[in-house]
C-alpha cells in the first residue's frame, strides 16, 4: 500500500520496530534518557537553541498550546490564512476570546508580506500574527522568511503554523526569528499521531508570562518545569516517543539538507507529471507549490471520488481528496517523510491508470 495523504504519513520499519517496544515508567529514569535523547535531536531540526517543548497531542493541539500560552482574552491578532488550517489557527484564537483581524487569500493564493506590513501599520496594537507556513488543503507554501521579516520589524509576536512543513521544508526558527513554532509528529517526522512539537523563543517566553487565557494540559510552564528531570507534566505517548528517538536518527543521518532537496525532487516529479497530463496546480505560482503535497485542480470532466476509490482499491494508492470548499474539485497528493523518487514513480504510474477511469458518467 502507498499511502500518499498530507498525514498520516508511512513509518519506517525500524520506527514500527521501535514503538511495539514494551512500556516502561514514564518516571522513570529510561524514560528521562529517552527524552534528553529526543530534544536535542529535535532542536538540531528545528534549527533552534530555543526552548523545546514535547506536548502529546494532534497538531491542532500544538496550535492551541501556541495560542492559549502567548495570548489574553481581547488580544488583537493578525490572522494570516490561505486555507482551511490558517482558518483553523484564526478560529482557535476566536475561541479563547482573542480579536482576530483577518487577512484572507484566495485558496492558491501565497501571502504577499507587503499586505501583512500594511495591516500591521494600519493596525499597530496588534499583540501577534499567526501564519501557516505550508497549507496542505492548498498545496501553497508561504513565504515565512520574508513574512517574518515584516513582522519582527514592527515588534510582533509571529506564531507558527509548521505542522506539515518542519522536517520536510527548511524552516529556520532561529535564523528567521520565530517565537513559538508548532509541528506534529504524524507529518514529515515519520511516526504515528500523538505528539506535537513547540519551540519557544526568549521573547515568546516574556509575552507567556503575562498572558491570561485559561489553559491546564497545554501550560508552557507546567512542561518547562518538568524538563530537567526528563519527564513531562502529563503521561506522555512513549511508543511514540519510541520511534521518534529512531526516526530522529535516521534524518540526522540524512541530514537536513539531504532532505529537503529528497523533497524537492520528490515534489518536482508530481509537478511535472501534473503539467504533463493537462492539468493545473491549485497553487497559483509554481513558485510557492509546497514540497509536501501536491493539490491538482479536477478537470471538469473527472468525478474525485472515483480516481481516489480506483487508485485506492485497484492499485493500492491512497492520496487525498479536497477539503472544505474545495471537496470534489481537488485531489491531493501527499510526498513527505518517509518517500523517495521511486515511491513517486509507482504512485504516478498508477494515477495514469486509474484516470481514465474518473470521467463522469
Amino acid at each position: 500500500m502507498q499511502l500518499r495523504i498530507p498525514g498520516p504519513t508511512p513509518c519506517p520499519d525500524e520506527v514500527l520496530k521501535a514503538i511495539g517496544r514494551q512500556m516502561i515508567n514514564h518516571r522513570g529514569k529510561e524514560f528521562g534518557a529517552l527524552q534528553n535523547r529526543i530534544t536535542p535531536k529535535l532542536q538540531q531540526c528545528f534549527q533552534t537553541r530555543n526552548d523545546l517543548l514535547i506536548l502529546t497531542t494532534s497538531g491542532t493541539g500544538g496550535l492551541e498550546s501556541a495560542v492559549v500560552n502567548m495570548l489574553s482574552p481581547g488580544d488583537k491578532i493578525l490572522g494570516v490564512s490561505i486555507g482551511i488550517f490558517g482558518d483553523r489557527f484564526i478560529e482557535c484564537a476566536k475561541v479563547y476570546g482573542a480579536e482576530v483581524i483577518p487577512l484572507k487569500y484566495e485558496w492558491g493564493q501565497a501571502v504577499n508580506p507587503d499586505d501583512v506590513k500594511k495591516a500591521l501599520k494600519d493596525n499597530p496594537d496588534v499583540k501577534a500574527v499567526l501564519v501557516t507556513h505550508n497549507e496542505t488543503s492548498t498545496g501553497t507554501t508561504n513565504p515565512l522568511k520574508e513574512i517574518a521579516l515584516v513582522v519582527k520589524e514592527a515588534g510582533k509576536l509571529i506564531l507558527v503554523d509548521a505542522v506539515s512543513s518542519m522536517s520536510s521544508i527548511d524552516v529556520q526558527v532561529d535564523a528567521w526569528n520565530l517565537d513559538v513554532v508548532i509541528s506534529g509528529s504524524q507529518k514529515g517526522w515519520m511516526v504515528p499521531p500523538g505528539l506535537a512539537f513547540a519551540s519557544v523563543s526568549a521573547e515568546a517566553w516574556k509575552a507567556h508570562e503575562k498572558a491570561k487565557m485559561p489553559r491546564f494540559y497545554f501550560d508552557y510552564t507546567r512542561a518547562k518545569k518538568f524538563i530537567p528531570d526528563g519527564q513531562t507534566p502529563w503521561t506522555p505517548a512513549v511508543s511514540v516517543y519510541f520511534g521518534l528517538d529512531v526516526a530522529l536518527d535516521m534524518m540526522l543521518k540524512e541530514g537536513l539538507p539531504a532532505i529537503f532537496d529528497r523533497h524537492q525532487k520528490v515534489a518536482e516529479k508530481a509537478r511535472k507529471w501534473v503539467k504533463s497530463r493537462g492539468l493545473q496546480l491549485l497553487a497559483a505560482d509554481e513558485k510557492y507549490a509546497s514540497n509536501t503535497v501536491t493539490a491538482v485542480k479536477a478537470p471538469a470532466d473527472m468525478e474525485v471520488s472515483k480516481f481516489t476509490g480506483a487508485l485506492r482499491d485497484e492499485y493500492q494508492v491512497v492520496i487525498a481528496g479536497g477539503q472544505g470548499g474545495m471537496k470534489g474539485k481537488v485531489f491531493r497528493i501527499g510526498h513527505l517523510g518517509f518517500v523517495t523518487e521511486k515511491d513517486m514513480d509507482e504512485v504516478l504510474a498508477a494515477m495514469d491508470k486509474a484516470l481514465p477511469r474518473a470521467k463522469k458518467e
